[in-house]
């Protein structure tokens, strides 16, 4: 069995408006990706999330995105790799001053959104990604896609000497490639808990998933991503928690 750390994007209120039930999924995570104010958040919202992390003893990454609060950081910009740089030192700052003020640190780093696909799909958006966590702290992890083959995202990552944590998806369907479908195709979201802890449990025990194709899809990961958008899905990560505590002590 692999030990996968299920890590939650989180913290993505903004002001009065509420996006997702994190009181009752951080409990049962282990990592806390907390939105820096781009895609989503604001500092209070910044401030009270890291709180929450911090009394559940539960890890702190920047979740830093695109300048899109309207778009929720879900749309491609067209930055330029300095750019990028730029607004992942920003928003890594912000969340770790946040931390720092409670006693605490960030631990690691996961882009969001359309910036998280861009930098899977354009070297130089990762090296960009990588220059920003190298320059701040290149201790930090950087946490990315895992996919069929890793071997050319881990190259780069080994030209900055950054950690990489290759993440899987416990409720999001695959292509051929190890790439995730697009939320726009039909099936792309698992939304039957069932099949979400199916999921979670095939990659924990090192087992081919099976992509959109039909193929066999070997993924090797470190940490396993599931949400908290609402009851349904809080309840999945509760069985999946469960499920990974019985297969360590079977």
């Amino acid at each position: 069995m692999n030990s996968l750390l299920l890590n939650c994007d989180i913290g993505e209120s903004f002001g009065p408006w509420t996006m997702g039930l994190d009181a009752e999924v951080m409990p049962y995570i282990d990592c806390a990706n907390i939105a820096c104010g781009f895609h989503a958040s604001d500092p209070s919202t910044m401030r009270k999330t890291v709180a929450l992390a911090v009394s559940h003893g539960v890890r702190i990454g920047a979740h830093p995105g695109y300048p899109d609060l309207v778009g929720f950081g879900r749309r491609a910009l067209d930055c330029s790799p300095q750019e990028v740089e730029d607004l992942l030192l920003y928003q890594i700052g912000a969340l770790e001053a946040l931390c720092r003020s409670q006693g605490t640190r960030v631990s690691y780093v996961k882009p969001h959104g359309a910036l998280y696909q861009d930098m899977m799909r354009k070297p130089q958006i990762l090296r960009a990604v990588l220059r920003a966590v190298a320059s701040y702290d290149q201790g930090l992890p950087l946490m990315l896609m895992s996919t069929r083959d890793n071997r050319a995202a881990q190259a780069i990552g080994d030209e900055f000497g950054i950690g990489l944590w290759f993440e899987a998806f416990a409720d999001r369907a695959y292509d051929a490639a190890g790439f995730l479908v697009a939320r726009s195709q039909p099936g792309a979201v698992h939304h039957d808990s069932e099949a979400i802890v199916g999921q979670a449990v095939t990659l924990a025990k090192g087992e081919a998933l099976r992509a959109s194709d039909g193929s066999a899809l070997p993924l090797q990961a470190q940490t396993l991503c599931v949400h908290g958008d609402n009851a349904g899905s809080v309840a999945a990560v509760r069985r999946i928690r469960q499920a990974f505590d019985a297969l360590a002590q079977a």
